[in-house]
């Protein structure tokens, strides 16, 4: 015999008598639904996921015509399906404003769920009529404890760590474990995480208790140390660090968002400082320059906190080809730094001005600054920057007609990095020795299997999207002097479109090589074939145009 109970959680005291019945009828299989477990001997767990963004997809669809028979779907019904986590309930509340609701009206209603959601059908059990008495139907079957620690729990973006829990929320991995077994906790990755139709009731639980100012205050604090305990190995490139801060990304954003709207713009200014290096990394350089020049607007007291975001702001201009405002940001940190006596900001600023004066074309100025801060950081012990430093000396030395030396630096350069095992610098060297030297002298098959060893070696290291451009523009120069001018220019088609992509613009190095590759292209292929090979280049990923380089 099979045995169907449903919606058990409304009596799962009785869960005992279900394993003396089990006990006592060796035939008897049981089947029962229920948003916790009932923890009895032989018990088998089924999780009931959401729907799959097609079938979510498909049911909406289904739902509005059944009110709305002359509905038709378009992009904003597959975005409201995701932003309401698939859930059926959701989906079939939010489909039955389709009488009066565009698709686009009801997803901008979405940032308040829980009002829009109601309207269940009156044969329905009153908890099914609306999203909020859906989930306070599980809701109040929690202890007073498992309430608290589900409110607070709600001040977190994108979930947390159980380290995140425990210290932000006062959590107990009992207490934890218990709302997971009640479903209105997940748990994937190491992370605790809800759905955010969840979230948002306990955001409103959270806002009644009292104590959202307090936790969201111990939120902001949890994630700045997070990030400044991160910053020194963010600096050097830390995929470890990059990857751990990834999914905290919203995190950050809340802890951002909270001390600035609190007016505590000096934290703000020193969680921006060492969260830049994630963003630069990461490719957030649109989001990540709004948030440094907002707050540095904010807040204008000659602070460490404020010399470091004006580091980054410096950074992220520079990567936006926005030399005037690199310029300004880095001017100001560099003062900054001196006068407080930081060597390694002060280093670090240097470094900023000279690469803008490189990218302007004022190679004078920018040498002294760079070989300042190829002192600084040899002084405080940082070989990843003074090793990055040195490459831009050795830029500046080759733009200066100072050719033997640059060389000399360069091959040095690559030298001490394959000592020290370190790949960024490894693959900067092999990118300017192949495209600047190799195929000047016109040794194309070794400037290719260099440019293409240094592209591999920043795509392992997760290097930001902007070396990747800076990458296939090379490639694309060495092909289009090696003769093939179809190959040069979907390469150099692909890495346009990936900087539109990422909001970056060339910098005037870059641009000018860019100028060269595309004139060499133009006196191999007439018009109709340059325009199809680079609508062609255009829609290939970065791989993709690697491999059509190396005709794999």
């Amino acid at each position: 015999m099979l045995l169907l109970f449903d919606n058990f959680e409304q009596v799962v005291e009785a869960a005992a008598d279900v394993a003396a019945l089990l006990a006592a009828c060796p035939h008897l299989d049981l089947l029962v639904t229920s948003r916790e477990r009932l923890h009895v001997t032989g018990e088998h767990e089924y999780p009931v996921p959401p729907l799959v963004h097609e079938e979510g997809v498909d049911f909406f669809v289904a739902r509005a015509r059944a009110v709305q028979p002359a509905f038709v779907a378009d992009a904003a019904v597959s975005e409201i399906c995701r932003r309401l986590d698939e859930l059926p309930l959701a989906l079939e509340l939010a489909a039955a404003r389709v009488k009066v609701l565009s698709s686009a009206q009801i997803l901008a209603r979405l940032e308040q769920r829980l009002p829009l959601l109601t309207g269940g059908a009156r044969d329905l059990p009153e908890r099914q009529r609306t999203l909020r008495a859906a989930i306070d139907w599980s809701h109040e079957l929690l202890t007073p404890e498992e309430r608290r620690l589900f409110a607070r729990l709600a001040v977190f973006r994108g979930g947390c760590t159980l380290e995140g829990a425990e210290e932000v929320a006062g959590a107990d991995l009992d207490l934890l474990q218990s709302l997971v077994d009640k479903s209105l906790l997940r748990h994937t990755d190491e992370r605790f995480w809800m759905l955010e139709t969840i979230r948002e009731f306990a955001t409103e639980r959270l806002e009644a208790s009292g104590e959202a100012e307090e936790l969201r205050s111990r939120h902001a604090e949890h994630f700045l140390a997070l990030a400044e305990e991160g910053e020194p190995s963010l600096r050097r490139y830390s995929t470890e660090w990059h990857d751990r801060l990834e999914p905290e990304h919203d995190n950050l954003r809340a802890a951002l968002d909270r001390l600035e709207a609190a007016g505590e713009t000096q934290l703000a200014l020193r969680l921006a400082g060492a969260v830049w290096w994630f963003w630069d990394a990461r490719n957030y350089l649109v989001e990540g320059r709004r948030r440094l020049e907002s707050l540095l607007r904010a807040d204008e007291h000659p602070t460490a906190a404020r010399a470091r975001a004006l580091n980054g702001a410096g950074e992220m201009a520079i990567n936006a080809g926005d030399g005037a405002a690199a310029r300004l940001w880095a001017d100001e940190a560099l003062a900054l730094h001196r006068q407080f006596g930081d060597a390694w900001g002060s280093a670090y600023s240097a470094q900023l001005l000279g690469h803008v004066s490189l990218d302007q074309g004022d190679f004078k100025a920018a040498q002294p600054l760079i070989e300042e801060s190829v002192r600084l950081f040899r002084e405080v012990g940082d070989q990843h920057h003074n090793l990055f430093a040195t490459h831009l000396l050795a830029w500046s030395c080759y733009r200066l007609g100072d050719l033997e030396r640059a060389r000399a630096l360069y091959e040095d350069n690559l030298r001490r990095a394959r000592a020290a095992a370190n790949r960024n610098i490894e693959a900067l060297s092999l990118g300017v020795l192949a495209a600047y030297f190799a195929v000047e002298e016109g040794r194309f098959e070794d400037a290719l299997a260099m440019l293409t060893e240094a592209y591999r070696i920043n795509r392992d290291l997760g290097m930001p999207s902007v070396q990747t451009t800076i990458d296939l523009g090379r490639l694309a120069h060495g092909l289009a002097f090696a003769g093939r001018a179809l190959a040069a220019t979907k390469v150099l088609a692909s890495a346009e479109a990936l900087r539109e992509e990422i909001g970056a613009r060339a910098l005037r190095t870059d641009a000018e090589r860019d100028g060269k590759t595309l004139s060499a292209i133009r006196t191999l292929l007439d018009e109709a074939a340059f325009d199809e090979a680079w609508e062609q280049g255009r829609a290939l990923t970065a791989d993709e145009a690697v491999a059509l380089a190396l005709d794999l």
